[in-house]
């Protein structure tokens, strides 16, 4: 095979689709993930489809999002996770083992594997070289009963690397970088495939950083080469049987190239209320903070927690603030502890956390009213830190360990600190007691499934009509994320089994009378700007609006994940023929929706206004079935 790495694995895992850019393709699929937050769903529907067994290489379930047990759902959604795992054949990660994309990093990523997960930073796997991909719950489920996943084709995005990082630079600020030059939307409809001499120069762990937070362009996924420092990681890990050598070719032609010159990288950090509002560091050095933290599926792996203890070994944090740990493993944790570093991290006056994720998705860690947070995490949209009007900046170990020194925001190079290099462990501490394995096929047919009171049963959805009738329920503007249409956060979370609870909390940070508006009306439309649906795989953010009477959302433009999720289950995604049309359309307008069987032209009349607008979708033949048929799940029943 040749081409780029993304061409090559896909090439090996084509079922289906013409591999040119933008054309529906389907890939057969080796490993899956999930997390408990999307988890419970991603099995209440894998139990539906009706398959007796998964049929992949290897399935994980992971519970690292809802581990703050202040009642008795989430531990009856972790017990429910365990009992289905058990029984399917999926590997179990227990409360507290760590963060799924850093275990899944370091104890079943491979090389040129392709892997989906119910989380949209999934393609953190993609530093060890294999094509990971974020999806909805629903899409993952199908996958585990043995379906294809089905993709645009993308374009390959080559960003070369060159030179070496300087002291007190790392992995964050070269992901950074690139989000300052593509922003929030420039990765869409791209693999970011990294290579060049600077590749050599990163570890896996910090190519895991760059590949992780490249969900944030709005990217299929990223990805960097399988070389000789994976193989390296692999040996280290107990795994050196399952590398593989995965490179471009020397002649490949990008569809589109980006020059990173990685000694002119500085430290860089996104600033409140997006990770693509980037400048550096050293320009906000008056900016007074009261929380930090370090960790997260980002920057929560041992490298990033040892360079952290090296600037604060010996120092004490500022009085004006209080610095959060979480680290992103139990490995980490035992390295952290035998190397003496969490005892100068202790002693410095951090506060250490579970290994989860913790205050990355306002489960707990919320910052003070009106204050500054500054993060290692990769998202910073209003609110998501459970703190509406908390300033939130991202950045890396670095730049936060230096700022819970000083108590404001600084660039790491201005402490004149002797630059300390963390090199990678020639044999990790390796315990697998974290993880619970599945019976054995001919043990598990008996095995019962325990169901708490809280996990409700799937909503039925009926085949969508030929038109659909209703108002607009809903104006939003571009830049409308999945934290906007379905809150994260201590209180939400333990509702993600329940639909008809959960959904009573769609839009409530936009506009907290939605839910009842949209329960009562016949059916509706919300109607959106650019980028509609960017941010987090998270299903609900269909599934509860389904639930609620949504019939269609129509916008300038969609994030992946959400357009897919969108069809999963039947709600329809619609785009402005002519974007000045969006002007047109007005809360509480009725309107007809003349879909048809989703083939021709889509119009919209517009009752109230007596105009006819025309819409667009971007739909594969197999997308309007699916959408016609209901959603995903009644579909996949025809097909099994």
């Amino acid at each position: 095979m040749t081409g780029t790495v993304t061409e090559k694995i896909i090439q090996a895992h084509h079922v289906s689709g013409q591999m040119s850019p933008g054309e529906e393709i389907a890939l057969r699929i080796d490993q899956t993930l999930t997390q408990d937050a999307t988890g419970t769903m991603a099995y209440l529907q894998f139990e539906a489809i009706g398959v007796p067994r998964v049929r992949t290489e290897l399935s994980v379930s992971y519970v690292d999002h809802n581990t703050l047990q202040g009642d008795f759902r989430n531990a009856d959604d972790h017990r429910y996770l365990q009992s289905v795992a058990q029984k399917f054949g999926v590997i179990y990660s227990r409360p507290g083992n760590g963060i799924c994309h850093q275990l899944h990093l370091e104890r079943f990523a491979r090389p040129g594997k392709t892997l989906i997960g119910s989380d949209s930073h999934t393609p953190t796997a993609g530093g060890i070289g294999a094509m990971a991909m974020g999806a909805g719950g629903l899409d993952v489920a199908a996958a585990m009963a043995g379906l294809p996943f089905r993709i645009k084709m993308p374009r390959v995005m080559g960003i070369e690397l060159r030179g070496a990082l300087q002291p007190w630079v790392s992995a964050k600020d070269v992901i950074l970088e690139v989000l300052r030059r593509l922003d929030v939307g420039g990765g869409i409809g791209y693999v970011l495939e990294y290579f060049g001499e600077g590749v050599k120069t990163l570890s896996v762990t910090d190519r895991a950083t760059i590949t992780n937070m490249g969900t944030e362009t709005g990217a299929t996924t990223s990805i960097f080469p399988s070389d000789d420092i994976t193989r390296a990681y692999l040996e280290a890990q107990g795994r050196g049987e399952e590398w593989v050598a995965l490179a471009a070719d020397p002649d490949v032609q990008w569809d589109k190239t980006m020059v990173i010159d990685l000694d002119e990288v500085v430290p860089l950090a996104a600033c409140p209320h997006s990770p693509g509002i980037v400048r550096p560091v050293s320009e906000l050095s008056d900016i007074q903070v009261s929380q930090v933290a370090i960790g997260s599926c980002t920057n929560s792996s041992l490298r990033d927690m040892k360079v952290a203890s090296a600037l604060l070994r010996g120092k004490s944090i500022n009085n004006r603030l209080h610095l959060m740990l979480n680290p992103g493993s139990r490995q980490v944790v035992s390295h952290l502890i035998a190397d003496g570093d969490l005892d100068a991290l202790l002693t410095a006056g951090a506060r250490l956390l579970e290994n989860a994720c913790g205050a990355c998705i306002g489960m707990g860690g919320a910052p003070a009213s009106g204050s500054v947070s500054v993060r290692t995490y990769n998202r910073n949209f209003p609110g998501r830190s459970g703190t509406p009007d908390a300033q939130v900046y991202l950045v890396s170990p670095e730049t936060a360990a230096a700022t819970a020194v000083t108590g404001h925001i600084t660039d790491p190079r201005s402490l004149d600190e002797p630059w300390v290099r963390i090199d990678t462990p020639k044999k990790y501490r390796i315990n697998d007691n974290g993880f619970v394995m599945p019976l054995p096929a001919d043990q598990a047919a008996d095995a019962p499934i325990v169901r708490g009171p809280n996990i409700a049963p799937l909503p039925e959805f009926p085949a969508l009509p030929e038109q659909l009738r209703g108002t607009v329920l809903l104006k939003l503007g571009d830049k409308i994320t999945t934290d906007h249409i379905m809150p994260a956060g201590a209180k939400i979370l333990p509702l993600r089994s329940n639909i008809p609870e959960i959904s009573k909390h769609v839009f409530a940070s936009v506009d907290p009378t939605f839910a009842e508006r949209a329960r009562a009306s016949s059916g509706g439309f919300i109607i959106g700007g650019d980028n509609y649906g960017q941010g987090s795989s998270r299903e609900h953010a269909a599934l509860a609006p389904k639930y609620l009477g949504v019939l269609a959302v129509i916008v300038k433009s969609f994030a992946r994940i959400h357009l897919a999720n969108l069809v999963n289950f039947g709600i329809v995604p619609l785009t402005f023929d002519d974007p000045t049309d969006y002007d047109n359309l007005d809360l509480d307008d009725e309107l007809t929706l003349h879909i048809g069987d989703l083939s021709g032209d889509i119009t919209a009349t517009n009752h109230t206004r007596s105009q006819t607008l025309k819409l667009n979708h971007a739909l594969s033949q197999e997308d309007a079935k699916i959408l016609k048929s209901g959603g995903l799940l009644p579909w996949i029943r025809t097909q099994l």
